[in-house]
């Protein structure tokens, strides 16, 4: 029995899911490389792949109903992390943000990342039993609350466009648990509604700074943008998308935006503009049928999953992946404000693959128990 199995673990493990994952990192290790040739971001995010890899093994052949089972102490202590890295002297300041913690030998890594994963195993636990009516006004409170707490904290730091990240895990979860749907529709419309009071607010309060606003300016306005001031982001890679045109800049690449030092943060948040520069529209949508492909396994694994637990904890993964590249890459090319979002497996960051290839560990462990009671 013990052999049989074995044998189905490793027929159940999804290694196509695996590929396709591993293989986006390889590409975007590549372009990272395009955008910083002289630096070793490339050779960093190598070695974060490796260690993604084995982590994902780990969590994949780990049962992830046991894992669930102490989300709040996984919870508890991403928050404690969140606490940490606001401290002075701990927490490293970059940019004006207090987001990483630096470990000697190692280099240093962001919690928000990580956090995103306990927050998706908290929401599954509270949300995943099975249900006979629609979720009530204390669950819908318990759900915020959960949300809450990590994304106050990150704010603090501040990293409002990591705070942003959260809200698709906890939308998810709450699609998927009988939220009414006249709630759904009275929350899209207040939102949408309290947009420009929130705006007003924020600027007259200093929640949104200065640089914020001219971010959004761009977008409202692009024409009239300052090129040279606040826009320079926006408009750099706008220029860098559409200099590869249909097939890339091959052989040019000592040329490129990234390389001439025109293009902010290549090798980071504007990867997919370097990927438009260098294998042009072709390989972009060939990226992009590959987030397709990617997605389109994951959903499919929740769909079998044992559970509704193991379904949200894949589901809230799906959310959180397609927001991150939804808002890149309207980012990049001029649709929405720069907000310091990075593209999943893509932008340079070990933080950030280590925390995909472990939520992927554990869709992978949801798929391999499908026919466990």
């Amino acid at each position: 029995m013990a052999a049989i199995f074995e044998k189905r673990r490793y027929r159940d493990f999804d290694w196509l899911l695996a590929i396709l994952a591993t293989g986006i990192v390889l590409f975007g290790t590549w372009q990272i490389y395009n955008a910083q040739p002289t630096a070793n971001y490339w050779q960093k995010q190598l070695i974060g792949l490796a260690i993604a890899l084995v982590t994902m093994l780990v969590v994949a052949l780990t049962d992830y109903r046991k894992v669930v089972q102490y989300a709040p102490a996984f919870y508890i202590f991403g928050l404690l992390l969140l606490v940490i890295v606001l401290i002075p002297g701990i927490g490293l300041k970059i940019n004006g943000q207090r987001c990483w913690i630096g470990v000697p030998g190692v280099g240093q890594f962001q919690p928000s990342e990580f956090v995103k994963i306990p927050t998706i195993l908290m929401l599954a636990r509270q949300f995943g039993k099975p249900r006979q009516g629609p979720l009530s006004w204390k669950e819908i409170a318990i759900g915020i609350a959960i949300l809450a707490l990590p994304v106050g904290l990150i704010l603090l730091e501040p990293d409002a466009g990591s705070a942003l990240t959260y809200f698709p895990l906890l939308a998810v979860v709450l699609f998927l648990s009988a939220i009414r749907l006249w709630i759904v529709i009275a929350a899209l419309v207040l939102g949408l509604a309290s947009v420009p009071t929130a705006y007003t607010i924020g600027v007259k309060t200093g929640f949104i700074k200065s640089y914020q606003q001219e971010r959004i300016k761009v977008i409202l306005d692009p024409e009239n943008a300052d090129r040279r001031g606040y826009g320079y982001h926006t408009w750099q890679s706008i220029l860098t998308v559409g200099r590869g045109r249909v097939f890339g800049t091959w052989g040019e690449t000592e040329y490129s935006q990234s390389r001439l030092k025109f293009l902010p943060e290549p090798h980071t948040d504007f990867i997919f503009a370097v990927t438009a520069e260098t294998t042009g529209f072709v390989g972009s949508i060939s990226l992009l049928i590959a987030y397709v492909l990617l997605l389109s396994r994951l959903f499919s694994n929740a769909r079998r999953a044992p559970d509704r637990t193991g379904m949200l904890v894949i589901m809230g993964l799906i959310g959180g992946l397609a927001f991150q590249i939804f808002i890149n890459i309207g980012m990049v090319l001029g649709l929405l404000p720069v907000i310091g979002v990075p593209l999943p497996l893509m932008s340079a960051g070990v933080s950030s693959v280590l925390a995909t290839f472990i939520g992927i560990g554990f869709a992978i462990s949801v798929r391999m128990r499908r026919f466990v009671n």
